[in-house]
């Protein structure tokens, strides 16, 4: 099917918001398929879409594949008005990407020989992707693949730091580029421009201490507030300072900044021209912890009771797919439906099997589906070949996950 997330009816209010009939009906949908099953929800995909464009305040979203990892859902999201190219996690999906896509900036540095020896072998696709680079080493690295002259133009992007240098607390944030300050974004950014067969078109600056951090989970909030505060501060001064260094050496197409959790702030920022998301669209658990938005549980997958160790325990098969990050419980997949029903501490989601505990577990049977929703929201794409398309009680299609076209890039 092709997916038109505006010719999904609009739903009434927001269903999910009553879990038992929200959850009942994704059962019901799709009571005929067997196995474990992942689903999307099409009404809040829909509202999640849409409630991104609003969040993004009229700067254009670049759309994060590795928070979706489903090529109609991208698609679908990019036909919608607000929306505007892909943000692709390794150069082999950018290359895959770009046979249907012409604006494809890579989020991260490259060192993949034989994916850069492709790239520079055909124009169309070195016209249609950008490279993300933050050290004159990774240049180096293409002209050891092909040499100029011998190849088209590389477009490339510079990925400046965009973590916060607290007084006393240090490095706050994600360990990304080694370039922070503007005089060495400028120095980088000159050192592009000499260099024979490259050429800068972009800035990105991805603030995660703000966009990737709940601040409504009740541990350690005020703190959380407190710090994001002083970052946004920081970082809207010196990510203006940074733009005006790099614009006097090279006419950029476009700045990009912030993730899910960061749209207000950063389409505030008048030196952004584009803003990223992909994780709010499906909505992993983890972003439940925000205030600023509340999205609706778009993914979520469902696991088979097999069988009952005691009256009170009821394990389903699976579960085991824990998202990246630290080691963490918040990495795990939660089970959410059946209300109440707990992991064993000792045992956690497994990789063969997952006993629940709680007072659901006791009227579980074997047969029974128990819903889980993953930590992030990409990952659980690479745990399974499809996702069932529902609205409400009804299994309205399916579509393939990256995995289920054959592709495993990363």
């Amino acid at each position: 099917m092709t997916l038109d997330l505006l010719d999904i009816p609009a739903p009434a209010g927001r269903p999910w918001t009553d879990a038992a009939a929200y959850w009942s009906a994704r059962t019901e949908a799709i009571a005929s398929v067997s196995g474990p099953v992942a689903s999307i929800d099409l009404s809040a995909l829909r509202f999640n879409a849409l409630d991104l464009v609003v969040r993004s305040s009229g700067v254009p979203i670049r759309v994060a594949s590795k928070s979706i990892r489903v090529r109609e859902v991208l698609d679908a999201s990019l036909a919608l008005a607000g929306y505007r190219g892909i943000l692709a996690f390794t150069l082999p999906e950018a290359l895959w990407l770009a046979e249907t896509r012409d604006d494809v900036v890579l989020g991260y540095p490259t060192a993949d020989r034989d994916a850069l020896a492709r790239l520079l072998a055909d124009e169309e696709a070195a016209a249609r992707i950008t490279l993300m680079v933050d050290d004159l080493a990774q240049l180096d690295l293409v002209d050891a693949v092909a040499r100029p002259g011998s190849r088209p133009p590389v477009r490339v992007a510079i990925d400046a730091d965009a973590s916060w240098r607290a007084p006393l607390l240090g490095h706050i944030g994600v360990r990304r580029s080694p370039v922070h300050e503007p005089a060495e974004v400028e120095r980088l950014a000159r050192g592009i421009v000499s260099r024979d067969g490259f050429r800068l078109v972009g800035l990105m600056m991805y603030e995660a201490q703000i966009a990737g951090q709940p601040d409504d989970t009740g541990s350690g909030d005020a703190v959380i507030r407190w710090m994001q505060s002083r970052s946004r501060e920081e970082l809207a001064e010196r990510r203006g300072r940074i733009v005006a260094a790099v614009g006097r050496v090279a006419e950029l197409e476009f700045v990009n900044g912030g993730g899910t959790g960061s749209l207000e702030f950063t389409a505030s920022d008048l030196s952004v021209t584009e803003t990223t998301a992909g994780s709010g669209l499906l909505a992993g658990h983890l972003f439940d912890g925000y205030r600023a938005f509340e999205p609706a549980p778009a993914a979520a997958f469902a696991l088979e009771v097999v069988r009952k160790p005691t009256a009170d325990i009821a394990t389903v098969l699976g579960g085991g797919w824990v998202a990246s990050g630290p080691p963490l419980a918040s990495r795990q997949a939660r089970p959410v439906w059946p209300e109440g029903l707990l992991t064993l501490d000792r045992e956690g989601t497994g990789e063969v099997q997952t006993p629940l505990q709680g007072a659901a577990a006791k009227s579980l049977r074997v047969g029974d589906r128990v819903w889980f929703r993953h930590a992030k929201s990409g990952e659980l794409a690479e745990r399974v070949d499809r996702y069932l398309l529902t609205s409400g009680a009804e299994l309205v299609g399916d579509t393939p996950t990256y995995r289920g076209e054959g592709k495993s890039f990363l």
